[in-house]
Order: structure tokens, then C-alpha cells, then sequence
């Protein structure tokens, strides 16, 4: 029986990217796949439908209260259920605190820690009323350490942190399980953007002298929807090869 067989997963910002490749992975392994972006992806939705799960890809601001709470609501009436909820959903918006607007600032915060709030506040009461769930909210290493140039970013990803321990302190009861995943340097179409020179001097701060892949915190995702890490909660697991020990 394959690992998240009969179950329903709910990932944001997953049209592409590590939220993409989370959700193959999920479908690989049995899992129907929910997913949001800000516009419907049919591309991303024929790739996880492929794979013989079903799926549904959905437009959505995240960081709307009201829309997502609508949204969960379809969601459980499209599929039933909703086993899995990952949190991926996020932007940067980079720049020096002294140059950063308060616009800036709100639509990060907004974006990466308002939708887990929202999507949180939405599905935990499913979650509840099937006695059991994993909630995964998808931090950074610059949540755990900082980074010049990112306060906004930092700062909502050390909250996604936080969030995910109090959800773990106050739905276990419940039988519902809530971690964060700490990404470091990561093989994307952002960090593709970076010269050759700034990634090549992020390598050499990396024990395994690499970047990682979006398949390598995809896994990681799939050991926290299964049931493999029922006894798991409260935790932040760093997938940076080693750079932040």
C-alpha cells in the first residue's frame, strides 16, 4: 500500500516549484492533491493527474481571509476530506530595513504568514472532526538564523515556525500534527536568477557542496504527511546539506 493512499492533500502555491514537486511526490504515493495558485494551472494539474490520483487545481489569494475560507469549504465538498494541509504559499521582497517600504513589508507578511493562518484557522476544524491530520508549514533557514536584506521575509518565516509549534501544542489532543520544514539553498527558477558567482559561494558554505533539489524537501514532506512520522510534532527540520549545524 503506498504511503498516503486514500488520503487528500491540500498544498498552496503549488503551481510550481518545491510546491509543485511536493505535490508529485504526494500523488506518487497515492495521495489526491487540492492545489492553489494564484491563477488555475492545467499544465501542473495534467502532470499530478497523470500519475492516477485525483486532483483539482484552484485560484486563490491566499492571504484573503474570507476567499480561503470559501475555498477550504469546495475543497472538502470536491474530495471529502482533507488529511494533509501544506502551507507553501510565499513571496520575497527583498531589501535593506532602512529601504524597505511598509508596502514591502505587509505583502510578504501577508502572503507567507497571513495564508497559513488562514488555511490553518479553516481546515484545523475538519482535521478536528476527523480525529487526525498533518499540517506542514514551509519555513526557511533565514526563519531559524536571519539574513541582511530580508527582515520581511525572515521575520514571516521564523512566524511560520512558531505557528506550526503552538498548532502542534494545542491540536495534538485532537490527534492533529503540525512541523515546519526549514529549506536552505534550493535548486529553483529564483535561485536559478543568482550569478554563477553568488552560487558558487553558497556551495562552499554547504557541507555536501551542493544546492538541493525541490524533490530533496519533497521528500522530506512526504515522511511528515505519513504516517510514518505519527509520533513527530512540534518539529523544524533544516534541509540545507549540512549549512547551518
Amino acid at each position: 500500500m503506498k504511503l498516503l493512499e486514500g488520503k487528500t492533500a491540500l498544498i498552496t502555491g503549488a503551481a510550481r516549484g518545491i510546491g509543485k514537486a511536493i505535490a508529485l511526490r504526494f500523488a506518487s504515493e497515492g495521495a489526491n492533491i487540492a492545489f492553489t495558485d494564484l491563477a488555475v494551472n492545467e499544465e501542473t494539474h495534467a502532470e499530478i493527474a497523470a500519475l492516477g490520483v485525483q486532483c483539482k487545481s484552484y485560484a486563490s489569494n491566499a492571504a484573503d481571509f474570507a476567499e480561503t475560507d470559501a475555498l477550504v469549504k469546495q475543497v472538502q465538498q470536491d474530495f471529502g476530506s482533507i488529511d494533509v494541509l501544506v502551507n507553501n504559499a510565499g513571496i520575497t521582497k527583498d531589501g535593506l530595513m532602512l529601504r524597505m517600504s511598509e508596502a514591502q513589508w505587509d505583502a510578504v507578511i501577508g502572503v507567507n504568514l497571513k495564508s497559513a493562518f488562514n488555511f490553518i484557522h479553516a481546515v484545523v476544524p475538519i482535521m478536528m472532526r476527523q480525529r487526525g491530520g498533518s499540517i506542514i508549514n514551509m519555513a526557511s533557514v533565514v526563519g531559524v538564523h536571519g539574513n541582511a536584506g530580508q527582515a520581511n521575509y525572515a521575520a514571516s518565516k521564523a512566524g511560520m515556525i512558531a505557528l506550526a509549534k503552538s498548532i502542534a501544542q494545542e491540536m495534538g489532543p485532537k490527534g492533529i500534527r503540525a512541523n515546519a520544514i526549514a529549506p536552505g539553498f534550493i535548486e529553483t527558477a529564483m535561485t536559478a536568477q543568482l550569478s554563477e558567482a553568488v552560487r558558487e559561494e553558497w556551495k562552499k558554505k554547504i557541507p555536501l557542496r551542493r544546492g538541493g533539489t525541490p524533490e530533496d524537501v519533497a521528500n522530506v514532506a512526504l515522511f511528515l504527511a505519513s504516517d510514518l512520522s505519527s509520533y513527530v510534532s512540534g518539529q523544524v527540520i533544516q534541509i540545507d546539506g549540512g549549512m547551518n549545524m
